[in-house]
């Protein structure tokens, strides 16, 4: 099934990308975050921050159905893209992951050219346009395409960790996504390199919906719009933290005025 509002007509709400609704998520019988509600708005970008073990990447996996490659993984509730249930039994996670990307934490460019780990999503997903001026347009968009036009045939191994991610954002970029998913982006990262990662993404939202789980609260300030804080409570009689949604705000009111004292508390530094 391709992913069309329930009516057949485009949605409606074009300032929503995703919306989760009561979403829970359980590896085995254990809950790993509980009860999330929000809504992720479309053209800008929104973080994911919380102390470890609170389900961050847990939920961002879960939008474009990464977690169904975990064993025993499960959800209940609600995560709907352009009015679609992306969990509905007709949908189709490959089309799913086709319309929703996602950059991991690590780099990982295929073990192919640089051209090619552009162009392979592109072909397989059946491109036709002008193959060349893809690869170029999506480089330039990850801003990586000044440091590799000249080597577009050697290995994307060849580049450096930075690079190699923005390769992977150009990779990504390639297929046409309307969302991208990045899932610590810059953890691996220098500092210079990291700084080239954030300002491709104020780039990126011109075209596209990110959302980004990182640790640093400094580039949570620096890079998105909207902020969602989670955190983890100790359940009883169960060994592990479930995770939950504390309160999710545009970016300056979490960090300079957050409504909930749990906030207030992680982004001052006195937890997490």
């Amino acid at each position: 099934m391709t992913l069309q509002s329930a009516d057949n007509q485009p949605s409606t709400h074009e300032e929503v990308a995703v919306s989760m609704q009561n979403v829970t998520i359980s590896y085995g019988n254990a809950a790993a975050v509980r009860d999330v509600f929000c809504d992720i708005p479309s053209g800008k970008v929104t973080a994911l921050i919380g102390p470890s073990g609170c389900g961050k990447s847990t939920i961002l996996r879960s939008i474009n159905r990464m977690n169904d490659l975990i064993e025993g993984c499960t959800l209940k509730g609600r995560v709907l893209f352009d009015g679609v249930d992306l969990y509905a039994p007709t949908v189709d996670p490959v089309e799913v992951r086709r319309r929703i990307g996602m950059v991991f934490q690590q780099p990982n460019p295929f073990p192919k050219s640089i051209y090619e780990n552009v162009a392979f999503g592109a072909r397989i997903n059946g491109y036709t346009g002008n193959m060349d001026e893809l690869v170029e347009r999506s480089l330039r968009q990850a801003a990586v395409w000044d440091e590799c036009k000249d080597k577009l045939k050697e290995s994307g191994y060849s580049l450096s960790g930075g690079q190699q991610q923005r390769l992977c954002i150009a990779r990504t970029i390639a297929i046409q996504p309307e969302v991208i998913l990045m899932d610590e982006p810059c953890s691996a990262l220098d500092p210079i390199s990291t700084l080239k990662i954030e300002e491709t993404m104020h780039e990126l939202k011109k075209s596209f919906t990110i959302v980004i789980v990182t640790h640093n609260m400094q580039q949570a300030v620096r890079v998105s719009d909207e902020t969602a804080f989670f955190n983890a409570e100790t359940v009883e009689n169960r060994s592990g933290k479930v995770g939950y949604l504390v309160e999710f705000n545009d970016t300056q009111s979490i960090f300079n005025s957050p409504q909930e004292q749990a906030t207030q508390d992680y982004v001052s530094g006195r937890f997490g």
